[in-house]
């Protein structure tokens, strides 16, 4: 006779680990981390910048997976990425060699010192400010001015040479780094959703705070490529687009180094441009030199006002200050690609403290208290 019913075999339920095996495993787990983080820390910048392309090239690789296999859609995107970045990139840097050396050269030059100089001591706002500071008991002379402008240049100069060499010189090793980064592409392009579910699976906490995370990461990284870097790589155009039109030295160069300070906030591309028309109007050419500065304007308005605010709209809800700040404090640690680094750690720890201030300060708190 058969039963009506099979009785299921009972499933053991997994037995729940001691203290002591919970601790002695974190442990483990914790060393191990550490040792991956040390095993892959000489390809954190490929890794974060990966991160960040494949995110802004992520719609288009989701158009093209729409219309072939993942593995054909990544290879495209790829293809994209390496036309789009690494071939003006190569000119970029055969380029920025000549240029800084031009730049050197023109710092050792002392005739726009003198120039300067003489600007400064036939001014009668210089000769005033003389006398006020002589009252004061400081010395001012228009030579201080002019040797620092001289010696400024000359570094700056001979830095930027010395690096844009020793990238033409390790072009090969330049070449490797960069097709690395395009292998780590292709790869987070097809499988980023795992990666980021798995990562959700693996933090302890909770999965509405990782998503919450992931998110702010992937919004700070659109403001950063999106937002500044396509902004910032107009105004370097624009600007060196400018200084070619006008005849003036090194417009590649300069047009590279408006691009990287089109990030800092309130100051940007001010800081090439504002002296540039000054030194236009030393050089007897007052008329060039106003028209340089209103268009200096005219681009920082336009770009910081109109266009900037369309591509990353109100996702980076960020004080002004703190983002110089991030960006100023990621360049002094970190170099050019604290730029990046600066607010994406700014941004951890706001989210973090929004988390903390919502969930965790009350119960913080009463632990404090009964205790």
């Amino acid at each position: 006779m058969v039963p009506d019913k099979i009785p299921s075999p009972s499933i053991p339920e997994p037995e729940k680990p001691s203290p002591m095996l919970l601790r002695y495993f974190l442990a483990v787990f914790f060393i191990s981390a550490i040792l991956l983080g040390r095993l892959l820390w000489p390809f954190w910048s490929i890794l974060v910048l990966s991160f960040l392309l494949t995110n802004l090239f992520r719609p288009i690789y989701s158009f093209f997976a729409r219309r072939m296999s993942d593995t054909l859609a990544s290879a495209l995107t790829c293809f994209l990425i390496v036309a789009v970045v690494f071939i003006p990139l190569v000119f970029l840097v055969g380029s920025l060699t000549g240029e800084a050396m031009d730049l050197y050269n023109w710092g050792r030059n002392t005739q726009i010192g003198l120039k300067l100089q003489t600007f400064i001591q036939d001014s009668p706002f210089i000769a005033h400010l003389q006398q006020r500071l002589h009252e004061f008991g400081l010395d001012f002379k228009p030579t201080m001015v002019t040797d620092s402008l001289t010696y400024l240049a000359k570094e700056a100069g001979l830095f930027l040479y010395k690096q844009a060499s020793n990238w033409a010189t390790n072009i090969m090793q330049f070449i490797a780094l960069f097709f690395m980064m395009i292998l780590v592409i292709f790869f987070l392009l097809m499988d980023l959703p795992r990666l980021k579910e798995y990562l959700i699976r693996l933090s302890p906490l909770p999965n509405d705070e990782d998503q919450l995370l992931i998110q702010k990461f992937e919004e700070i990284a659109g403001a950063i490529l999106k937002g500044n870097g396509i902004c910032g790589l107009l105004q370097g155009i624009l600007g060196g687009v400018m200084f070619s039109i006008m005849g003036l030295n090194s417009p590649i160069l300069w047009g590279c180094i408006m691009a990287i300070l089109a990030f800092l906030p309130i100051f940007g591309i001010g800081l090439v441009m504002i002296p540039t028309a000054i030194i236009i109007g030393v050089n007897g050419h007052i008329g060039m030199g106003i028209f340089f500065f209103l268009y200096y304007l005219v681009l920082s308005f336009a770009v910081e006002y109109f266009l900037k605010p369309k591509l990353v709209g109100r996702q980076v809800k960020m004080h002004t200050l703190l983002v110089l700040l991030a960006i100023l404090g990621g360049l002094a640690v970190y170099g050019i690609l604290g730029i990046i680094y600066g607010p994406l750690i700014v941004t951890a720890f706001l989210t973090l403290s929004d988390i903390y201030l919502k969930k965790y300060e009350e119960h913080i708190s009463e632990v404090g208290t009964k205790a």
